[in-house]
């Protein structure tokens, strides 16, 4: 089966673009992740995983018989999400069309999985500059005949601080405010698109200014609104959490904004769980999580939030079954419909993924 989801070798040719940054991600050890195993806590409970990349680069890789390893480890995933990551894009293309090579590529690999398993990105959130302002229009269809059944919305890379340089290099800041990437945007909602906000929780404000401008085009805040602790907020958690807090406060007041509640295993977050002997317990992982997924679920509301992994990004701090662990743990209060919204249905609901095999 492993190899039967894999592409040609031909066809597995690296991003180049991706040769001059360092890895975005602390790198996985299997060794020690296999040094602590859970067993799998509410093994029946549905899953759609909203967030995760495959990506082939030259030093590491992350393919589709990678990820079912990861999605067969135990929990009931039913479908998967899948987020640009600047791999497999088509070098001979012009600039603005060599991301669509991505969306094409992984749209293959969706219907070439197995009749039976999780159905690995059911979503497709591709990469389309807009920053190409009115002429991202032929960009977004291309990408929609490239996958016309599964892509879903657009990311752009918009994190920005002056102290802090991201892998993706230095992103201009307010990017999000542009009037050239505001006209871009405005093209999202006529072709059905939603938008996945990867931002810093000192670039919140953008987002709401964003958000509030275009309230018919759903924005998505991925990993928890980017709580930072590196750099000037390392070591100042406490500081930050309040203004982490009150942006999401805001944004709440959006009803066209939904939140992923995970990416916790980002250097950019500050922990440090790769540092340990071994890697952390489902518990330990609840209780860093907590005061975040709390605060979301608590502003948003159980129908705008949704539990993400991140993988592999965060696969370099620990397993894909103690992370799931994790999100069970700090679901346990909650009633059977809250749970079902935060593990399937909300994320069933803004990607329009339905259950089953229709698709493949």
């Amino acid at each position: 089966m492993r190899r039967a989801l894999r592409m040609s070798d031909a066809a597995l040719t690296p991003d180049p673009s991706t040769r001059d940054f360092p890895p975005p991600h602390i790198p996985v050890r299997e060794e020690w992740l296999a040094r602590r195993v859970e067993p799998v806590l509410d093994p029946d409970l549905p899953i759609i995983d909203p967030h995760h990349h495959l990506w082939h680069r030259p030093a590491e890789r992350y393919l589709p018989a990678d990820l079912r390893d990861d999605l067969q480890d135990g929990h009931n995933v039913r479908a998967t999400v899948f987020v640009q990551c600047r791999s497999m894009y088509t070098p001979e293309a012009p600039v603005a069309l060599r991301p669509v090579g991505e969306t094409h590529w992984v749209d293959s690999v969706a219907r070439g999985a197995a009749p039976v398993g999780p159905r690995i990105a059911a979503g497709i959130v591709c990469m389309a500059d807009l920053m190409l302002g009115d002429a991202v229009q032929p960009v977004l269809e291309a990408h929609l005949a490239a996958s016309p059944t599964r892509l879903r919305g657009v990311r752009n890379m918009s994190t920005s601080h002056e102290s802090i340089t991201s892998s993706f290099g230095r992103i201009p800041p307010h990017r999000l405010l542009d009037p050239q990437f505001q006209q871009g945007f405005s093209h999202l909602g006529r072709y059905g698109l939603s938008y996945d906000v990867w931002a810093y929780h000192t670039q919140l404000d953008d987002v709401l200014a964003l958000a509030r401008r275009f309230p018919d085009t759903t924005i998505i805040i991925d990993h928890f609104g980017g709580p930072l602790g590196i750099g000037p907020f390392q070591g100042r958690r406490e500081e930050v959490f309040p203004m982490w807090r009150e942006g999401m406060r805001l944004l709440a007041e959006c009803p066209n904004v939904t939140v992923k509640l995970g990416g916790i295993g980002m250097h950019l977050l500050g922990h440090d769980f790769h540092l340990a002997p071994e890697p952390p317990s489902s518990e330990t992982l609840a209780a860093a999580m907590r005061p975040y997924a709390e605060s979301c679920i608590e502003l948003f509301g159980v129908s705008r939030c949704m539990f993400e992994s991140n993988f592999p990004v965060d696969k370099g701090m620990f397993s894909y079954r103690a992370l799931w662990n994790a999100f069970k743990r700090l679901a346990a209060g909650c009633s059977a419909d809250e749970r079902a919204a935060l593990f399937h249905d909300t994320a069933a609901r803004i990607y329009r993924i339905k259950d089953g095999h229709q698709e493949r």
